[in-house]
């Protein structure tokens, strides 16, 4: 992938989480989007990368709270009080696109 790529696939990224802020369940939340399905082969593939994303920094959340004696549930929330535009997102997009999409 090229530079060029990388940065089309985070202004891909960056858009979708702006249009998600207004309403994240919104079905056209990834139409009009320039080279979409070339970069990601479709919505399924964006959501794998924003499911990836969220997955990564729960990791990170859940090693800080076991140094903090925090549970793993305190972790996820804190997450989700953190970026609720990306978990809406997930949420309101899983069972649309498959979850199977975001397990990959």
């Amino acid at each position: 992938m090229s530079w060029e790529d990388q940065h089309a696939r985070t202004d891909i990224v960056h858009t979708v989480l702006t249009r998600a802020a207004l309403d994240p369940a919104d079905p056209d939340l990834f139409a009009g989007l320039p080279d979409l399905d070339r970069l990601f082969g479709g919505p399924a593939g964006v959501l794998q990368a924003l499911y990836y994303r969220w997955k990564i920094h729960l990791e990170v959340k859940l090693e800080l709270a076991m140094s903090r004696g925090q549970s793993a549930v305190e972790a996820y929330l804190e997450l989700a009080a953190e970026q609720p535009v990306l978990r809406a997102l997930l949420d309101a997009h899983g069972q649309r696109y498959g979850a199977a999409a975001m397990a990959r």
